[in-house]
């Protein structure tokens, strides 16, 4: 396309508008942010799915990370949570804020990743995927689970550990052995629901699906179906909370039983959420 010069004088003036302008309320949109890996596919997509149509604005910061997603370079992002923080939609009011990592908590530490984000934002909730998972299993009745992670062992095993001292009875646990997150977010389907039906356990009240990154979502009513169990998987549980901050419902039907329940209710929380659930 041909650009042409043009005499700045020639052009209509702009002009203010003689509409008055008449803002929302600050709180008209709920509004809840994350705090997701720089490698993180999977998480704003099922925030697309549950938040969008319940009126629930989202908003993602990004952390450096760098693959593989070993306990090691886990907790190499944590000096980094505050600055990533502060870069979530600044001067905006959130009624949560969640950190977006499953195995970043538990090797960094549920109270240290709160103490980072309310750095910025003081008195906001902070969810994380572990603590969430806790909240899910109380909800259901779970007292033992089964666990099923995209990791490798070595980064499945706090897990493990982390929900046994917690009072959780994990009777058994499996893994795919990926060693980066972004391959996690290309595991098919047909994939996710064949290793969980090979991960459940008779004596497992649920089945838990570890990962921010795998797409487990879409396929929970599935192997519910397949396992005649529930099925709590890592962004679910963090949506259920997110959207109980915000004060309204998700979709009930499609994502497993968790969000058949009444919505989390943020009433019955403590004034700290990470209180229980830290190393």
């Amino acid at each position: 396309m041909e650009v042409r010069r043009v005499d700045a004088s020639m052009l209509p003036p702009v002009l203010a508008a003689g509409t008055p302008v008449r803002l929302e309320d600050a709180g008209t949109v709920p509004r809840v942010g994350f705090v997701l890996l720089a490698t993180d596919l999977t998480t704003e997509r099922d925030a697309a799915r549950l938040l969008g149509p319940a009126g629930i604005a989202f908003h993602a910061g990004r952390v450096a990370f760098e693959n593989p997603t070993t306990p090691v370079n886990l907790r190499r992002m944590a000096p980094r949570l505050t600055e990533a923080t502060t870069l979530l939609a600044p001067g905006t009011g959130l009624a949560a804020v969640c950190f977006s990592c499953t195995t970043g908590t538990i090797e960094i530490g549920a109270e240290a990743v709160a103490a980072a984000i309310r750095a910025v934002h003081p008195e906001v909730p902070v969810v994380t995927p572990p603590q969430a998972a806790l909240a899910a299993f109380h909800a259901l009745g779970a007292g033992s689970v089964a666990l099923l992670t995209p990791y490798l062992a070595e980064t499945t095993q706090p897990i493990v550990s982390y929900f046994t001292e917690l009072g959780v009875d994990v009777v058994a646990a499996r893994c795919l052995e990926l060693a980066d997150d972004r391959d996690m977010a290309r595991v098919a389907r047909e994939s996710i629901v064949a290793a969980a039906v090979e991960a459940d356990h008779p004596s497992a009240e649920a089945l838990f699906i570890s990962c921010t990154a795998l797409p487990a979502l879409e396929v929970l009513a599935e192997i519910e179906s397949r396992i005649g169990k529930p099925v709590v998987s890592s962004n679910q549980a963090c949506l259920w909370q997110l959207s109980g901050y915000a004060g309204r419902a998700v979709a009930s039907t499609g994502y497993g039983r968790l969000l058949e329940l009444p919505h989390f209710d943020r009433s019955r929380q403590t004034a700290s959420p990470d209180a229980e659930g830290n190393r």
